[in-house]
C-alpha cells in the first residue's frame, strides 16, 4: 500500500494522536513561530494547511504548505521518528510540490536562518530556500 499525501482539513480522533507523534521528537527551533507541536497543528488545521502523509490509516509525517500567488512554501516538514529515513519526507514534498504545481505555485522550503538540517533537506530535494522572517 502506498503513502497517500493529504490536505488535512477534518481529522480524525485518530489523525490528532498521530500528529503529536509526529511533532512528539521534533527540535524546538522546528515549531517557530509557534510555541509547540500543538499550536503548530491547531494553526495549520485553522488555515487548511497541513499536508500529511498517511499508510494504512495512519499519519507518518506531515508538513505546513502554505500557497500564496506564485509561491508555495513548505515548512515544518516532519516525520515520526520510527518511521525516518524510509521515503516519507520525500514522498511528501513531491506531492506537496504537485499540488502547488496544480495552482500555478513554484514549491520552496521555508526554514528559520542558520539550521544546517534544512539546508541540507533543501540541497537534497533541489529546492529553493527562503528564510523565515523573525516574528
Amino acid at each position: 500500500m502506498p503513502v497517500v499525501v493529504e490536505i488535512l482539513t477534518e481529522p480524525t480522533q485518530q489523525d490528532l494522536v498521530d500528529l503529536q507523534k509526529i511533532y512528539h521528537d521534533a527540535p524546538q527551533w522546528l515549531f517557530a513561530p509557534h510555541q509547540d507541536g500543538q499550536g503548530l497543528i491547531d494553526a495549520c488545521l485553522g488555515d487548511a494547511t497541513l499536508v500529511a502523509a498517511r499508510f494504512n490509516d495512519r499519519l507518518l509525517g506531515a508538513a505546513r504548505l502554505h500557497i500564496r500567488d506564485s509561491v508555495a512554501h513548505i515548512s515544518h516538514l516532519c516525520v515520526r521518528k520510527i518511521t525516518r529515513r524510509r521515503g516519507v519526507g520525500e514522498r511528501l514534498v513531491n506531492e506537496a510540490g504537485k499540488i502547488a504545481e496544480q495552482s500555478g505555485a513554484q514549491l520552496r522550503l521555508l526554514a528559520p536562518a542558520g539550521h544546517l538540517e534544512a539546508q541540507a533537506l533543501a540541497a537534497k530535494l533541489h529546492l529553493p530556500l527562503d528564510i523565515q522572517a523573525d516574528t
